[in-house]
């Protein structure tokens, strides 16, 4: 479908959007409630570290933990969601979100601790598929950039709230009072999100399309690769922003979650901007969302190569805002481009496997990033980001040749 469906005439209908803004605020607040659940292990990471005795390397393996639970579900969840719609996997996925956020205040050792997070991991998975099927069905063709980065806000939010909230709350009652509150706020939501959408069909796809399908294309190959060097970026810089302010730049916990708040605001803004862009741009959808990640991925490669120059703790606080707009900030032109190249069908289970790369660089980076820290200084690992990003930026090099100028969809 390509926009909200007309309500029948009813009382309980009345709660259902009428229009594409009710129809994004609506996927929008569901995404925030999931990703304040997810993200929240990230900003608890210093008070882990602390709580259980482990190292850094063993903070990124609860990363790793975090993100294995999701990127083994992602493709399967992305499968179901064509076959079966969204409208049921979203509010299954958020429902156990809620229920395991809470559960793991409840871990009373490390490894008890890993395999919580790893099925909070798990029930993730229907984020970022579920929704994106979602805003392809309810929003119109000419409103799909603005929209797909309004929704993508939500990982941003989110995350910027539980790195505001979780310190806070840990530095007053204890982090385990953040973590049921952003249970009960799932909870809440799920009940909404349920009785407001109504722009799945729910209807089962007997087409036969798989992440197998879509790995036929070249392109889509090459998009999804680059996708795991950015995603490398993304998730490591999220994990590890709240430790590296705190160890080399000695500033409070408070300041590192601030830090980490303004790098997800301006990824919010960059999401909605570069959105914004892409529907403006004279020319395909394709193109222009992939000059746009080319050049996201160039600036973020030159702001990881600045971080160990700058030590004055405002100054690191404005290069992570900055950068923010750029690493934070690509996915939903990302998934807009991963949409554009596949038929609408097949939506689920090809942003599953672009997220599927995402994920498969946030398992390899944060350990690796954790390592070369203890071992020889962030500097390096700094360095190593840097790195990840310029490849990323060669790949949609490529792949902007490939289109040529007269080639558009």
């Amino acid at each position: 479908m390509n926009g909200p469906t007309e309500s029948a005439p009813g009382a309980a209908l009345d709660l259902q959007p009428r229009s594409w803004k009710g129809y994004t605020a609506l996927i929008l607040v569901w995404q925030v409630a999931a990703s304040g659940c997810f993200y929240a292990v990230y900003a608890v990471t210093p008070f882990v570290r602390a709580q259980f005795g482990v190292s850094t390397t063993r903070i990124g393996f609860l990363l790793t933990a975090l993100m294995l639970g999701y990127t083994v579900c992602v493709a399967p969840v992305g499968r179901l969601i064509d076959r079966y719609g969204e409208a049921r996997v979203l509010v299954v996925g958020l429902t156990g979100l809620g229920a395991t956020t809470v559960l793991v205040t409840a871990a009373s050792t490390y490894p008890r601790l890993l395999g919580a997070v790893a099925v909070l991991g798990a029930f993730y998975a229907t984020a970022i598929p579920g929704t994106n099927k979602a805003v392809f069905n309810a929003i119109p063709a000419e409103r799909l950039n603005v929209s797909m980065g309004i929704k993508q806000m939500g990982v941003t939010a989110g995350s910027g709230l539980s790195s505001l909230l979780v310190p806070l709350s840990a530095s007053r009652v204890g982090w385990e009072v953040a973590f049921l509150g952003a249970g009960a706020v799932a909870a809440v939501v799920t009940v909404a999100f349920r009785v407001c959408y109504d722009a799945g069909t729910g209807d089962a796809d007997e087409s036969g399309t798989s992440l197998r399908t879509h790995v036929g294309d070249p392109e889509y190959v090459l998009l999804v690769a680059a996708g795991f060097f950015l995603g490398a970026g993304l998730f490591t810089t999220v994990g590890y922003t709240l430790l590296y302010v705190t160890d080399v730049v000695g500033a409070s916990s408070v300041f590192a979650g601030a830090t980490l708040a303004a790098a997800q605001a301006s990824g919010s803004v960059g999401r909605i901007g570069f959105g914004w862009i892409a529907d403006s741009w004279f020319g395909s959808l394709t193109r222009s969302t992939l000059v746009l990640l080319a050049i996201q991925a160039g600036v973020s490669a030159i702001l990881f190569a600045a971080i160990p120059f700058v030590e004055p703790p405002l100054v690191v606080l404005g290069l992570f805002a900055l950068l923010g707009a750029f690493i934070l900030g690509f996915t939903g032109v990302y998934y807009s481009c991963i949409g554009s190249i596949v038929p609408n069908d097949g939506i689920g289970s090809a942003t599953a496997g672009g997220q599927l790369a995402l994920n498969s660089g946030a398992l390899v980076a944060p350990p690796a990033f954790g390592y070369l820290v203890d071992a020889r200084g962030y500097d390096d690992a700094w360095t190593l980001l840097a790195c990840t990003t310029v490849v990323a930026f060669v790949l949609f090099l490529v792949l902007i040749g490939r289109r040529g100028v007269g080639r558009r969809r």
